[in-house]
């Protein structure tokens, strides 16, 4: 495969259009923090149930939240060419939303590295997400799990980001 004159901006092809990844250590490290959402909706039975505690599996919110913050520590291992990085602190946060109905997952992730976090905080919500799918499948298969994205992010060559919604 020829790389086009596209491909030699991607940074992770080399200059035969094959996929590496990026080697980042001529690069400083700096302060990085991600920001990354999504939202699971369900039926309002669901939601109540989760809400009063009475899930069949246990604690959901809680499981989910643990298993978002280990995500994040095991990203590189799930995305190819992801660096692995010291990540300093993950925080995942599930909040209740009546108008959903459902939650808001809020995962946070920073570090000090030569490469930035925003795949940890996508994966850390996303795997909240699932897991929270999981933990409730027993009450509804029909849980919706939506709109995962990058709120935010700092530091680093490009700059930073902010989401306009």
């Amino acid at each position: 495969m020829q790389p086009s004159s596209e491909n030699q901006s991607l940074t992770h092809l080399n200059e035969r259009g094959e996929a590496r990844m990026v080697d980042v250590s001529g690069k400083q490290a700096s302060y990085r923090e991600a920001i990354a959402l999504a939202q699971v909706r369900m039926l309002p039975a669901t939601f109540a149930a989760i809400q009063a505690g009475n899930a069949p599996k246990g604690d959901v919110l809680g499981t989910a939240r643990i298993a978002g913050i280990m995500a994040a520590k095991q990203t590189s291992q799930l995305i190819p060419l992801c660096h692995p990085l010291p990540i300093s602190k993950v925080e995942v946060l599930l909040t209740p939303d009546s108008q959903l109905p459902g939650y808001q997952i809020r995962a946070e992730v920073t570090t000090k590295a030569e490469t930035g976090v925003e795949m940890e905080a996508l994966t850390a919500a996303s795997v909240a997400a699932l897991t929270l799918y999981d933990m409730a499948k027993g009450l509804e298969k029909s849980i919706q799990i939506e709109s995962i994205r990058l709120l935010s992010k700092t530091g680093g060559k490009s700059g930073d980001y902010l989401l306009q919604e």
